[in-house]
């Protein structure tokens, strides 16, 4: 037996770490905002950007944020078992899938986790990133919703035109044969 993992377990691990990188990142931030800029204050960057510090105990778009307080425990169960699938389902196409479908896979898990901790420590999440469009704000976001957000629509691209794409392939008969 090899002292060295083998090549499935090694892309595993990294993309494991890419999702660990991105939960310690969005933790940062977060600790950072809350550190230095005041709740609800606004910190201009551009002039379409702010850093503000917002406490969402909802989901996007703050969806059940006014609710009585289950809703906390509902994402917090959610987002623990969106969790463990995708962990497992990156183990399990570890050796065979493509790169935008494990990246995708593993910026979902690690937005994921990164909103996961929040909920539980907290009750809510830390968002700090305004964008604006003339006098139409964007909600409020953070670096987990971002990787969210971006891991899905990886995920997109790769069920339209890659994993997709080989599933059709592999389905149809060889040209000139007998169906």
């Amino acid at each position: 037996m090899s002292e060295y993992p083998d090549t499935g377990t090694r892309r595993y691990i990294a993309w494991i770490s890419v999702a660990l990188l991105l939960v310690i990142v969005d933790q940062a931030t977060k600790w950072a905002i809350v550190e230095w800029v005041p709740l609800y204050g606004k910190v201009p960057l551009n002039d379409f950007m702010n850093l503000t510090h917002q406490q969402n105990a909802g989901a996007a778009f703050s969806f059940l944020a006014g609710a009585s307080g289950w809703q906390r425990w509902f994402f917090v169960v959610l987002a623990s078992v969106v969790s463990v699938v995708i962990a497992v389902w990156l183990w399990r196409i570890r050796k065979e899938a493509p790169l935008i479908l494990m990246a995708g896979l593993a910026l979902v898990l690690g937005g994921a986790v990164g909103n996961l901790i929040d909920r539980t420590r907290l009750g809510y999440v830390t968002d700090f990133i305004q964008v604006w469009f003339g006098n139409w704000a964007f909600p409020s976001f953070n670096v987990a919703d971002a990787g969210i957000s971006v891991g899905a629509a990886l995920l997109v691209i790769d069920a339209l035109f890659v994993s997709g794409r080989q599933t059709k392939k592999a389905s149809e008969p060889l040209k000139g044969s007998d169906p």
